[in-house]
């Protein structure tokens, strides 16, 4: 019986966690941005675009964050690099099943990993810490300490990642975890 009350809890704190993170203001959206149509102007598989938004064939916003060391990093400070890029927390249960096979996949192939923590959601910035030195990352991890990452990439569910080629567009996204062979798949779209 005490399981289910335990389970019960942390389904309810679960949920609680997730509509406070959804409920907080909507300053910033991706209708904000222009969005197109998807086109493959090299005729390689590879899209290509030249507007801003969220869509695939889009260039991904900009953003400019601190990373957990301290250092200011913006998105297009990757151009030339193929980026994963994820939106993560401590708390969510499919981030943590993600986070080793990320690090491999860091290790392992040629991308650049941005993994925005959503540190509004989280209990404390030590969490973090501790889950970064839990897991042994070595990747970049930005700090979304205002949500506004969060609202400009609306966010939801946890995690989201998207794939971005070396030109800043957008050629996959996922919603939900993924393992090793879904991140290598989905880098081969960007060879």
């Amino acid at each position: 019986m005490k399981k289910w009350i335990i389970m019960a809890v942390l389904l309810g704190l679960f949920g609680w966690a997730v509509y406070d993170f959804l409920d907080e203001g909507d300053d910033v959206t991706a209708d904000d941005f222009e969005v197109t149509d998807e086109t493959d102007l090299e005729g390689d598989g590879a899209i290509d675009s030249d507007s801003i938004g969220l869509n695939i064939g889009d260039t991904a916003p900009n953003f400019e964050l601190e990373t957990l060391s301290g250092d200011t990093i913006q998105l297009s400070d990757y151009r030339g690099e193929r980026v994963m890029l994820n939106f993560w927390g401590t708390w969510c249960p499919p981030c943590r099943a993600e986070m080793p096979d990320m690090q491999r996949f860091y290790e392992n192939e040629d991308v650049e990993i941005l993994a925005v923590n959503l540190t509004t959601t989280e209990s404390s910035r030590q969490d973090v810490d501790d889950f970064i030195e839990d897991f042994e990352l070595t990747f970049t991890i930005p700090m979304d300490d205002t949500n506004d990452i969060a609202m400009l990439y609306e966010i939801r569910p946890v995690p989201t990642t998207f794939m971005i080629d070396s030109n800043g567009v957008i050629q996959h996204k996922a919603l939900g975890a993924l393992n090793y062979e879904q991140m290598v798949e989905s880098l081969s779209v960007m060879e």
